[in-house]
Parts: C-alpha cells; structure tokens; sequence
C-alpha cells in the first residue's frame, strides 16, 4: 500500500486522542509512586508527665528542661501545715537534650532524687528507628530510648541498705524503652512503652531486673493546650514484693499521672499532678509507694526551653 502526506495526516489525528489519555495515566502513576509524607508531632515534647514520648531533637537544637515534683496534697503528709505539698520539694531534675541527628539525641541530666539513692547523674540516648506515614504504610512510629545513671551519695553503712555500695558500678542504674507511638487524629496520639529496668545494686532481696509497662496519651483541647496522661505498671515477684513490704511497711503501686501541656512559641510548659514522687525512669518504676487514693499525690511542673544552633533556625527564633 502506498503511503501518502493525506493518510499519515489521518492516522496522526486518531492517535492523538489516545496519546494524550497515556500522558495522564502515565502522569496519575507517577504521582501515586512519589514517598508518602512522614506523620510530624505526635506528641509536643520528649516526655508527657512521667514518661518518654516518641519524639527527638531535631538536629543542631538543645533542649533544656526543668522538672519539679512538690510534696504530698493530702493524706497524712499533706494538708494545711506543709501548703497541700508546696512546702516539699520530693524531687528536681534539670536536663540538656541535644541533636545529634533529627533521629538521634544524646541527653545529660542532674536530679535531686527520690528513692533510696539521691545526687542522680543521667546520661542517655534516644533513636527514633521508624516514623508513622499518612498512608498508613507505617502505621506507628517507634523510638528507642536507653539511660545509665549513677548515684554521687554517701554509702550507706547499713548492707541490707538499697546504698550500701561497695564499688563504683553498685552505683549504676539502667533504663531501656521502646516507645510506639501513633497519632491517630489530628487532636489526639497515643503510646505504650515496654520498659526494663536493671539496677547493678538493691536493697536486701529486692530485684535487680524488672520489667514494667506504660501507656499514655495526648488530647489537643485547643490551638496551644493539651491533656495528657500517662500509667505505669510494674511487675514484680510476688516473693520479693511481699518481703520489700514487710520490710519497709510500704506497699508499691502503679504509677498515674495527669495533667495540662500548654505550648507558647519555644517553650512547652506542663502542669501535673501524679502519685510519683521521683522524676528518673530508674526510681519511680520500682520504687513508687505513694498511691492517689491517700491523697498521697501532689503537684509537679516542668517547663522546656528550645534553642536552635543552626543559623537559619537561631535567626527565626530572634
């Protein structure tokens, strides 16, 4: 068949129609292939009131946080004569977290203490090892989170003491967690954080390894106010808990907290109020023998400062 300028013309008209119909299929392909978009925020801070969340520093910014725990409301330590607690301080911890990576963060801390042990030094580590994606391809985020602490106070004479150290690594303490967490809506984000807790040195029958299990969550009430919430539990052989009871007429409970997170710019500030009575995961996991339902809680606060140390960033801030 003879090819001529008028077919070619023709065939030319007809396949156009089809060619621009594969130019958007081919176009709608490319753009459901593109990455999915990382879920950002699932909490407003590294820890809710007790607990650690998921999130990390991002890279080339420090945050320092200050957290104070005040004395019992009521109950028998309580009431008028110590101002509902205010006139106690049970615990202070003050803390630098820096970033290394926008995954990694390394943070240093110096905390009064509230166990046995007092004068707490804290290093940690903290990898955000996946991230939640709006597709639910991910469907959580996890992060992993380590701390050693040692404690710089006297040595207890007595040996069935809790600080009756010996050497140096009696001193030591240890903190790991896995915190998956899942920002459901926009408003509200939810976690548990397995937890195991190893110290080197304890008190006469008492545990050295113990695991424990939390929960906590955030409810966004309005553009810059937050609850949260978080729980604690424990477990310990019924053995030792019982003979650590009798022993110290004191029986352990699980660890509630509750409170309000308001955000104003770089700075997140928390008031709260939980039945703990130490700040470092180390203490108040195996050591809490306070319980809401004596009036053995009281008031806490922590404020956060966040500083930026890369240029762009710092000169947003001013």
């Amino acid at each position: 068949m003879k090819i001529t300028a008028p077919l070619l013309f023709s065939v030319s008209l007809s396949i156009l129609p089809f060619s621009g119909i594969a130019q958007d299929e081919l176009e709608k392909a490319l753009a459901t292939q593109t990455s999915p978009e990382k879920v950002s925020a699932t909490f407003k801070s590294p820890k809710l009131i007790n607990i650690q969340t998921s999130e990390t520093i991002h890279r080339h910014e420090l945050d320092f946080r200050v957290d104070h725990r005040f004395g019992d409301i009521a109950g028998h330590n309580g009431g008028m004569s110590n101002f509902f607690g205010l006139d106690q301080s049970t615990d202070i911890r003050i803390g630098f977290d820096y970033g290394i990576s926008d995954r990694l963060t390394a943070g240093l801390a110096r905390a009064k203490g509230a166990g046995p042990a007092t004068q707490l030094y804290e290093g940690s580590l903290k990898f955000r090892l996946t991230e939640q994606s709006n597709d639910d391809g991910m469907p959580f985020s996890t992060t992993l989170f380590g701390s050693a602490t040692a404690s710089a106070m006297r040595a207890s004479e007595d040996v069935t003491a809790a600080t009756a150290y010996r050497k140096f690594a009696d001193r030591l303490s240890y903190v790991a967690q896995a915190v998956l967490a899942r920002k459901f809506t926009p408003a509200f984000s939810f976690e548990v954080v397995p937890t195991y807790v190893h110290r080197n040195f304890t008190a006469y029958n008492d545990e050295n390894d113990l695991f424990a299990l939390a929960v906590g969550g955030r409810l966004k009430v309005s553009k810059r106010m937050a609850l949260v919430a978080d729980y604690t539990v424990p477990f310990r052989t019924k053995s030792s808990k019982d003979y650590i009871e009798a022993v110290n007429g004191a029986a352990f409970y699980h660890v509630l907290g509750a409170g309000l997170e308001i955000e104003t710019g770089g700075h997140v500030f928390h008031l709260n109020f939980t039945n703990a009575t130490a700040i470092q995961e180390s203490q108040f996991i195996p050591e809490t023998t306070s319980t809401w339902t004596k009036g053995q809680f009281r008031w806490g606060f922590s404020i956060a400062r966040r500083f930026s140390f890369h240029r762009k960033d710092a000169k947003q801030q001013e």
